[in-house]
């Protein structure tokens, strides 16, 4: 029996520890996501206001990056993949230097006019920093917590949910398993980075929806059929970027990959409206969520997800979600009208779903739904998010978190 309750106490002494430590992780991750976000929104501010004198020299931008990560990235080039190798156990650890590198890498993506996103950096500046402080712990058997944890932090610091961080922290690393074993870090981590990131004035992007929607029979067959439409196109994104991927490593150099498509893409970007697609892509994202969704067209969803993933492909520095998020909300504003529904109701659920199906999760997608537009609608939310994970291809992303699906 003393056995048995000493093991007890360990356990939830260990809980607690965890917890604890989430704190000091999330105040670190929230503030040097504050300094990303920051210094992003003035960089593409910059952009928005010269974008005929900026965009043309994407590809000095581009070879710009790729001597940065030439000369100092070693094993920190791989990015997103380093993090999932470390939570795979396949690595020893993620070198700070990622922290600066990927920051500054994504700022001269974004000035000179890349579709990029933003969460892929603030998730490796969080994964960089706990698990450097992981590793300086005298703690035995963590596992993979520290860096969960972080992941967790740096998407709560950025974006501010700090529930749809936890669960995407949780759900991301191994598709179809959840890491329970990091929820109390996470979660401290993911409050505290909020908190902090907002104290410290980085904005956060609220929308709440004044539209209910009754779930009878006819509106739950709506939610369906916009479910497995967005499945698709999250899931087409998905396996798109892994495509184009898989093509551009062809060409051995990255310096003449960056460059070469740099090129291309600052001509498409600037022919296409005149840089419309550059960036993170808020301004799609806020034309379709704005009344009526004027100012969309049939064909922004598509074009930025095409934009999008040949600038990542060719070795651009950002993120995917916050461009997902505008590609949702995009083409929930274009099949408003077909499904007989207010255009902001299904450009949110736009929003949120091609997000889950594009990076394999369902928990996030469904909690970041209710973190910026409110938990009226919750139950509608669950209904679109769950059928577009079903229909999302299996793909994701995250290739390197699709094992144990």
């Amino acid at each position: 029996m003393r056995y048995r309750l000493a093991r007890l106490a360990s356990a939830y002494g260990r809980v607690l520890l965890l917890a604890a430590i989430g704190v000091p992780v999330g105040a670190l991750v929230g503030v040097a996501t504050t300094v990303f976000g920051r210094v992003l929104a003035l960089v593409d501010g910059v952009r928005e206001a010269h974008a005929l004198a900026l965009v043309p020299f994407l590809a000095a931008g581009g070879a710009l990056v790729a001597w940065a990560y030439r000369r100092w990235g070693g094993k920190a080039a791989r990015g997103m993949g380093l993090v999932f190798d470390v939570g795979h156990g396949e690595e020893d650890g993620v070198p700070l230097r990622l922290v600066p590198l990927t920051m500054a890498s994504t700022w001269v993506s974004h000035l000179f006019g890349g579709s990029v996103g933003r969460e892929g950096v603030a998730v490796q500046i969080g994964a960089a920093i706990s698990d450097w402080m992981g590793r300086h712990l005298p703690l035995k058997e963590h596992g993979n917590d520290f860096l969960v944890c972080g992941m967790a932090a740096g998407f709560a610091g950025l974006f501010q949910t700090p529930l749809a961080a936890c669960a995407f922290a949780l759900e991301a690393l191994v598709a179809g398993r959840l890491e329970y074993h990091a929820l109390a870090c996470s979660l401290t981590a993911a409050l505290t980075a909020s908190a902090t990131s907002a104290a410290l004035g980085l904005p956060h992007a609220s929308v709440p929806l004044d539209m209910g929607l009754a779930l009878d029979v006819p509106t739950l067959c709506r939610l369906a059929a916009l479910g497995v439409a967005f499945g698709l196109a999250g899931g087409l994104f998905a396996w798109g970027l892994g495509a184009a991927k898989r093509q551009a490593s062809r060409v051995s150099s990255p310096t003449v990959r960056i460059v070469a498509g740099g090129a291309a893409l600052s001509v498409l970007l600037l022919a296409l409206w005149g840089g419309r697609y550059c960036g993170l892509g808020t301004n799609l994202a806020e034309m379709a969520l704005a009344g009526g969704g004027e100012g969309i067209m049939p064909w922004d969803w598509l074009l930025k997800g095409l934009l999008t993933i040949a600038t990542l492909s060719v070795g651009f520095q950002g993120g995917e979600v916050t461009p997902l998020f505008s590609i949702g909300a995009s083409l929930g504003a274009v099949l408003a009208g077909l499904v007989g529904m207010p255009v902001p109701v299904v450009a949110a659920l736009g929003y949120a779903a091609v997000f889950g199906a594009a990076t394999n999760t369902l928990l996030a997608p469904v909690l970041i739904a209710g973190e910026i537009f409110g938990f009226a609608n919750l139950p509608a939310f669950v209904v679109v998010c769950a059928v577009s994970y079903l229909f999302s291809l299996e793909a994701s992303i995250y290739k390197q978190g699709r094992a144990g699906r």
